[in-house]
């Protein structure tokens, strides 16, 4: 015989009105009994990592190394009982009532004793039938990290135990605890995404804690992402720990998109891992990771978080747009007419953004301050005027300045539309102090912001900055290195140009008209780099091939605010157009 002790949370359980139902059919008691331990009870005791310690005819001892384990087999089980439950007459239920309790144990051949053990099994004693009831020490280290509510039932005189142990309910009504997830919420109306807890792999238990806290970074991040529907911490922590279906996991917390992941430490090296899965159709839509040292710990966090929510937010919009485009169209709505607009604008090409123009009017319509709407309205309107792509650039000038106004009255905090706002004042002739101030505020609302990085970027070129623009213009590529609608190379070909890094520029500007080869201000730069450089047969070639695309060799709005940025662009443009008659 020996024994030994140990912290444990202890689960007693035992079947209300065991008695009565024995007597009335002794053999189906015991036979619907042997069932519910076969296809319930074992299988969820050895999936929370329980160990049964025994079993006493009406009743069961179960040990756990975790408070959350052992509340989340119970919350389990009786949810289950409860469905069960349905349709049988209330005389013939077979209902459990549950205590747990979080104490000291000695562990005897097997068996456990002690005090702990002895306050769980009072416990059990209060709880209603389909109901739990639990110690404050559970109530405590379950706060937080379970999606329950508690009810509080004041200190009670236990039976044998002499110091009074203060109580609690789970939720205000047991059975209303139980059954309350039964129902699955319906689908918000965004985009929406759960993180789940990721896998501590290490191998060791005590660094359970640096994974926790990487989703809670990430779960941050994330919710700075406005049109973006995120799932609060206590509820998706609720699957710690537990084998898990997606697509189950998307109906029960009600979201079209699950982050899950993975955590590795081993020395002063860390990697880890995260996807992003579809959770309708349990399709993989991104997948990385991420390596990096301890040395800080937080500053890592803050990074891969930084860096996770970068590149799922265009990858979420490109899945967004994917759907809209998949839907019927008999009766759209405003989100699913802007995100048919959104690749049409991004095409930058002279007619699909005046088809993107038609559809943003009509989502404008059925929502006069729909702020993304008249945010995009604006950019396609401002891309028309700067692009010359008109024969009245005022009027597309006058009115972009207009939508970009409305939409910031409309939607003041919210970070895409800030950007959208400010790069439209910035380009059409607003102070560029205001803008800047815009896009400022659109990257403190949501640093992750990979877009609004590339935004910032153009707005420092406009406004005479181009190491700034550089700088912003990498940070945009860090967060989303492969987000073809953000982060093509104007703006980073544009710094060099301004630097008089000619060569440089030019080789940037190549890469980025391959990207948007409609895009006037592309081959206009170009031109400018090689005739400053002096390839004037190079720079003739740039100007025949924009006259394929627009009349306009010298834009009718000039961008650049520093005066000697605006002679150096066309200086080398009229210098290549020369050239070229």
């Amino acid at each position: 015989m020996t024994a030994t002790r140990r912290l444990a949370a202890i689960l007693a359980a035992d079947v209300a009105g065991y008695s009565r139902l024995i007597g009335a059919d002794e053999g189906g008691t015991l036979e619907r009994l042997r069932a519910l331990r076969r296809e319930l009870l074992d299988p969820k005791i050895t999936e929370c990592k329980g160990r049964l310690v025994k079993t006493t005819g009406d009743g069961l001892l179960v040990e756990f190394a975790s408070v959350v384990d052992a509340l989340r087999c119970a919350v389990d089980v009786q949810r289950e009982m409860a469905r069960r439950n349905t349709g049988v007459p209330p005389d013939n239920r077979i209902e459990f009532r549950i205590g747990i309790n979080v104490g000291d144990i000695v562990v005897e051949d097997g068996d456990i004793f002690g005090d702990g053990v002895n306050v769980a099994a009072r416990l059990e004693a209060l709880a209603e039938p389909g109901g739990i009831c639990v110690s404050a020490r559970v109530q405590e280290d379950a706060t937080g990290r379970l999606d329950l509510d508690f009810e509080d039932i004041g200190q009670q005189q236990l039976k044998n135990i002499a110091r009074p142990v203060r109580a609690y309910r789970v939720a205000t009504s047991a059975r209303g605890a139980i059954t309350r997830h039964d129902a699955d919420p319906p689908l918000p109306d965004k985009p929406s995404i759960a993180v789940l807890p990721f896998q501590n792999i290490s191998g060791d238990p005590e660094q359970e804690y640096f994974a926790d806290g990487m989703v809670e970074e990430i779960i941050t991040a994330l919710s700075r992402i406005r049109w973006l529907f995120v799932i609060a911490r206590n509820s998706s922590f609720t699957y710690k720990g537990r084998a898990i279906d997606v697509k189950q996991v998307g109906r029960e917390l009600g979201v079209r998109y699950v982050l899950e992941g993975s955590v590795r430490r081993a020395g002063g090296r860390v990697r880890i891992t995260a996807q992003l899965i579809d959770a309708a159709s349990g399709a993989h839509l991104w997948a990385d990771r991420f390596d990096g040292s301890l040395e800080d710990v937080f500053e890592l966090q803050d990074r891969v978080a930084v860096n996770v929510a970068g590149v799922i937010e265009p990858t979420l919009q490109a899945a967004e747009i994917r759907r809209a485009a998949n839907r019927p169209t008999s009766d759209p709505t405003a989100y699913d007419l802007y995100l048919r607009a959104v690749p049409l604008w991004a095409s930058h090409e002279k007619e699909p953004i005046i088809q993107a123009l038609g559809l943003l009017g009509r989502a404008i319509e059925r929502d006069l301050h729909y702020g993304s709407a008249l945010g995009l309205a604006a950019l396609c309107h401002q891309l028309l005027a700067t692009s010359d792509w008109t024969n009245d650039t005022e009027a597309h000038r006058r009115e972009g300045i207009d939508l970009a106004r409305r939409a910031l009255r409309c939607a003041p905090d919210d970070p895409d539309v800030l950007a959208n706002a400010a790069v439209v004042l910035g380009s059409l002739g607003e102070d560029i102090d205001v803008a800047i101030g815009s896009i400022e505020r659109s990257l403190a609302l949501n640093p992750s912001f990979a877009r609004g990085w590339v935004w910032s970027a153009r707005l420092r070129n406009f406004a005479g900055q181009p190491d700034l623009a550089i700088e912003h213009f990498k940070t945009s590529l860090r967060l989303s290195p492969r987000d073809r609608m953000g982060t093509f190379s104007l703006p980073l070909g544009t710094a060099y140009f301004l630097k008089h890094q000619f060569a440089e520029a030019a080789a940037t500007l190549l890469a980025s008209l391959e990207q948007a080869p409609s895009l006037p201000v592309g081959y206009q730069l170009l031109a400018s780099s090689y005739a400053h450089m002096g390839r004037l047969d190079e720079a003739r070639q740039v100007v025949k091939r924009l006259r394929a695309i627009t009349p306009v060799v010298i834009p009718t709005i000039i961008l650049y605010r520093n005066p000697a940025h605006r002679e150096l662009f066309l200086t080398g443009l009229r210098l290549a157009m020369g050239e070229a008659e």
